[in-house]
Parts: structure tokens; sequence; C-alpha cells
């Protein structure tokens, strides 16, 4: 059961932002800005398919690279769904939160408004923190040696693309963003 909800996670959390996307160009607002700051981005996605294949293959019992698990807990899975849900959760209220304001990626032609109520007066960043949830959730459900390889580069990567993004804000709003960060933590 446990298996079945960490993939039906990876559906629901690319549902929920492809969904925004489209939702948002039908507005005339060009949402996905991916790649077009570093270039290097568009090596992601092959390890996202990797990932999200590896899940699958988890639930589903294809063919993988690994089955080892460091450790098996119907407790600990349970756990990890929890994490999984919290994490759905979170981009569902962060996308909420977002508005018009909703971007993959750094958008410097078409900045919107700083974002600083709904989700955004608790967390600067609560999207990526939802994805963190969402891969120590998966980890917890699978506990797999690649999946924890996984969970550490993408805490990385959050944490690359959310410097990128302080970087800009910093430029483009000033002191305002100054004085949100002296009042909202970057993570949680």
């Amino acid at each position: 059961m446990q298996r079945y909800f960490a993939a039906l996670t990876i559906v629901l959390m690319l549902g929920m932002v492809l969904t925004r996307v489209l939702m948002m160009r039908r507005r005339g607002i060009e949402a996905m800005n991916f790649g077009k700051i570093d270039r290097k981005d568009f090596l992601i996605p092959p390890f996202a398919l990797f990932y999200f294949y590896l899940v699958f293959a988890a639930a589903f019992h294809f063919p993988t690279v690994s089955s080892q698990q460091f450790f098996h807990s119907e407790i600990v899975s349970w756990i990890g769904v929890f994490f999984c849900i919290a994490g759905l959760l979170l981009i569902l209220w962060s996308l909420v939160s977002f508005g018009q304001s909703f971007r993959i990626g750094i958008d410097t032609e078409h900045p919107d408004k700083l974002i600083t109520s709904g989700v955004f007066a608790f967390s600067r960043n609560p999207i990526y923190v939802a994805f963190a949830f969402i891969l120590l959730g998966q980890f917890l459900i699978f506990s797999n040696w690649i999946v924890l390889v996984y969970m550490g580069a993408g805490v990385w990567l959050f944490h690359r693309q959310v410097s990128l993004e302080e970087e800009y804000l910093k430029k483009h709003y000033g002191q305002e963003f100054l004085d949100y960060c002296s009042q909202v933590r970057r993570y949680l």
C-alpha cells in the first residue's frame, strides 16, 4: 500500500505543477522558465526520470538497479506516507499562495510581485521544503541506497536553486526582499 502511494505521490506532484503551468499559459503567463539562466539545468530531467522509474519499479515490481533496503518497517513506511502527504499539501498551498507569480525557474523578463503571504509567511521556499518532504517520505517507504543518494542530491540541487533565486530576488526587490529575509526563514 505505502509503495503505491509513493508512486501516486509523483503523479500527483507532477500533475499539480503542470496543471498550474498550463492554467497560467492560458492567461498569457509563461510560467516555464526552466534552464533559461543556467543551461546545466537540462542535466536534471534525465536523472529525475530515472528516479521516477526507480519509484515505480519498486512499487510495481519492475526490473530495477537495486532492491536492497537498509531496513523494512511498516511503521516507518507509514511515516514516509505522512511525509509524502505533507509534501503534497505543502506544494498545493505553495501553488495557491504564489498566485500569478508562480514560475519554474527564474523569470527575469516578466517578474511579478514579491510574495510574502500565505505559506510564504512561514517559509521563503516552501515548494522546495515540500519536495524535500516527498524525497524523505519516499526514502522512508523504500529505504534503498539509490533513493538515499537521490535525496541527498535533491537537497543539494534545491539549495543551489534557492541560492540562485534569492540572489536574483535581492537584486530585483532590494530592501523589500532583505526585510522579508529578516522576518522569514529560508526553509523551516
